[in-house]
């Protein structure tokens, strides 16, 4: 039945050991990050097979599911937990990241309850205005931790290049290391975890200008997908035919590059821009905005062209292609992260592991 997701749990096998061999080199603890797949149970083994001992996923559904099905990990929830999750965050989650001390109470109060300590990572916000404290204000609130009986500081964090698309940097890796210098000398211990990012730092580390004292990084695109997307760039030593999209033409017809009419607002609220190219051979996929984000399609034809999607038909332009597509055949593709984020939730999508 198509659609369907063709996974490689080898591939990305490889791509996981590919990446903890660059960050054990470097002193830098991995935590991999399973919420591109919905925490799929043959993906995160390849990440534990491939010898990541920390498992990350922003969805406490994710880790129960992972824990409650053999999965052998530490397990950190990356998404600040609300508060209606926190009996849950207490009994499934072994490090969770935080960033109110309001949360911390509610956390204390049920660990305490539950005869147990919490560990969290506090995050700081060093500019790209996601979650965290403020950096400047970071310091005088999470101090205030010390006095939670049943809560353990184990570190602190921040997250780069997801809402504003700050490029992590020397700087402001550099910030959050006088953050954590401040804070150690009034706790008088060492903190285990500094927490600089996810994939989108890996460049720090390549090319040897990431801060001493970073110590752990959260990576999920750069070991499943292969990419980078915030740099823009394939992950060096690593595969991105890791997830394949398999699609099924439903219909196959030359038609013109132009629609006749006045062009007004698609179905999603977007005026669409067409270039004029004469009559083209087009297919209509059986998959749409419910299942993919179509600029996140990358056939493997590389002389197919994705020209637009609406809610469950994609069409692409196949007149260069030098493949004679038939109605019925299917087309291949990769996918951006946001792409296949898309895909893996989708009930519409079938998901078959692949040898």
């Amino acid at each position: 039945m198509y659609p369907v997701l063709h996974i490689y749990p080898e591939r990305i096998k490889h791509n996981a050991k590919n990446i903890k061999n660059l960050c054990d080199n470097h002193g830098i603890m991995v935590t991999g990050v399973t919420k591109v797949v919905s925490a799929h149970l043959d993906v995160a083994k390849a990440m534990v097979d491939a010898g990541i001992k920390s498992l990350g996923d922003s969805r406490i559904q994710n880790i129960i599911y992972m824990k409650e099905n053999g999965i052998n990990a530490e397990f950190m929830l990356l998404r600040i937990p609300m508060k209606s999750e926190l009996e849950l965050v207490v009994d499934y989650v072994d490090i969770t990241l935080v960033s109110e001390l309001k949360t911390v109470e509610w956390l204390n109060d049920i660990a305490k309850e539950k005869n147990k300590v919490q560990d969290i990572i506090y995050m700081i916000d060093v500019g790209d205005l996601r979650e965290g404290v403020w950096y400047e204000n970071a310091v005088e609130e999470i101090l205030q931790v010390q006095k939670y009986s049943n809560i353990c500081l184990k570190g602190i964090g921040t997250n780069l290049g997801c809402f504003g698309g700050v490029l992590p940097s020397i700087d402001n890796m550099n910030i959050l290391l006088e953050i954590k210098n401040e804070i150690e000398e009034v706790l008088n211990r060492k903190l285990d975890i500094i927490s600089g990012g996810n994939s989108a730092a890996l460049p720090l580390i390549e090319n040897g200008t990431l801060p001493d004292g970073i110590n752990h990084f959260r990576l999920g695109e750069s070991i499943i997908c292969g990419t980078d997307v915030t740099n823009n760039r394939n992950v060096p030593g690593n595969r991105q035919d890791t997830v394949i999209l398999e699609a099924q033409i439903i219909e196959l017809k030359e038609k013109p590059s132009v629609p006749v009419g006045e062009i007004g607002f698609d179905a999603f609220g977007r005026k669409p821009v067409f270039e004029d190219k004469g009559k083209r051979l087009k297919a209509i996929l059986a998959i749409g905005e419910q299942d993919i984000s179509p600029d996140g399609l990358i056939p493997l034809d590389e002389k197919i062209e994705v020209l637009h999607s609406s809610s469950d038909h994609t069409i692409v332009d196949l007149t260069d292609s030098d493949h004679d597509y038939k109605l019925g055949d299917t087309i291949k593709f990769r996918m951006s992260y946001g792409c296949l984020l898309k895909a893996i939730t989708s009930k519409y999508v079938e998901k078959v592991i692949e040898k």
